[in-house]
């Protein structure tokens, strides 16, 4: 195997994980930043010039861009956004969780009955139609994906109603049926990183995420990254429910399982059964490639445990107004210890991710105040 695509709404981590496995990486992707180019072959755009909305990218238009590349893939790996698209005309295999999988696992609706089945604790979950007979206040948020920048608290039929309208103004493609409700549940915001080969299952690192920080964003429920390694009480009962979870879904390669760490316990939110946004800080803590350990997990192959030798983050800053990327603001991000470099010319509105502020240090402390300063200084030329 030697030349891989990698297709997703951001898959600069991916492909660059890939590239320090030793493959020629080949990217579709919506930002085609900075050291996305310099870590592939060729890329190609999921945004053109001519105003196409990323939505409107289905398996056709997807296998013709991967057909534009000078070269036959031995194999495709599919990211966040694009998890669900049935490349099965194309000659090389798909190394992602099996679509019927996939479709069971993305759907939170789906998966809160599974959950329920396999006794995992977990957010009661319901439809619209069932808000007139559950207690408020209550998490609205989207079936399928979202990074949580859709998610709202909401207590009153009305402000049920203002959640969805504002959120089919921001996003035309989200209606009503595209969304659920989910019982309030307070916490500690977790991760664990697990590799699986369909049967068996590893978990590989324990991850805070780092949910709505402010200055890093101003939307409350937004993802904002990760540190690595979560030192907490419940964080091997955390692994534990991860790996039966993921073993018994049947799922495989690199999976991550999202958690709520409450007084009572560690509650499942969703499962992400694709490569997760905490690639870049769980490569950097333990040293491994979890894309090779993806790949071999397609072989039955199942990694030992990684020692984390370090705190390591990586926390994605949003924009706080329309912004272009300036030949001088490129230059700062450029000097920082950073990824998911924007282009010049690059707009990024209001809410918009805008950079990726890595950290590395001996204690969660020392990599907090790496990133607080970092943010700092870009801030200081926006």
């Amino acid at each position: 195997m030697e030349n891989i695509v990698v297709i997703g709404y951001s898959s600069r981590n991916i492909a660059c994980s890939a590239k320090r496995a030793g493959y020629n990486v080949y990217a579709i992707d919506a930002f085609c930043d900075v050291d996305l180019h310099q870590c592939t072959k060729d890329t190609r755009t999921l945004c053109p010039a001519d105003g196409k909305d990323i939505h409107s990218f289905d398996s056709t238009s997807i296998i013709e861009m991967v057909n534009e590349f000078d070269m036959s893939p031995d194999a495709v790996v599919l990211g966040s956004g694009f998890e669900l698209l049935d490349l099965s005309e194309l000659a090389c295999p798909v190394l992602n969780n099996p679509a019927s999988i996939m479709e069971q696992v993305s759907d939170k609706y789906t998966l809160s009955k599974e959950l329920k089945t396999l006794k995992v604790p977990h957010p009661e979950t319901y439809s619209l139609n069932d808000a007139g007979s559950i207690d408020r206040p209550l998490m609205l948020k989207p079936r399928c994906a979202g990074g949580g920048r859709f998610n709202r608290i909401v207590s009153t039929d009305e402000q049920i109603d203002n959640a969805i309208d504002e959120i089919s103004t921001i996003d035309p493609m989200l209606e009503a049926q595209d969304m659920l409700l989910q019982e309030l549940v307070k916490g500690i915001p977790a991760s664990v990183s697990v590799i699986a080969n369909g049967k068996q299952a590893q978990a590989i690192a324990v991850n805070e995420q780092l949910i709505g920080v402010p200055g890093l964003t101003n939307l409350p429920f937004a993802y904002c990254g990760n540190i690595t390694s979560f030192e907490n009480p419940y964080a091997l009962h955390m692994c534990r429910i991860a790996t039966d979870v993921c073993a018994q879904l049947g799922l495989i390669g690199s999976n991550g399982v999202d958690f709520m760490v409450t007084d009572e316990g560690p509650v499942v939110i969703e499962i992400n059964a694709r490569f997760q946004g905490s690639l870049d800080s769980v490569e950097m803590a333990t040293g491994m490639n979890l894309f090779t350990s993806h790949l071999e997990a397609f072989d039955g192959v199942i990694p030992h445990k990684p020692v984390a030798n370090q705190y390591a983050s990586r926390a994605i800053l949003y924009s706080n107004s329309s912004v272009v990327i300036t030949e001088d603001i490129q230059n700062q991000i450029k000097g920082e210890d950073t990824a998911d470099i924007p282009d010049i010319g690059y707009v990024a509105e209001q809410n918009d991710p805008l950079t990726s502020i890595l950290a590395t240090g001996i204690s969660r402390n020392e990599v907090c105040e790496k990133m607080r300063r970092t943010v700092e200084r870009i801030n200081a030329v926006l």
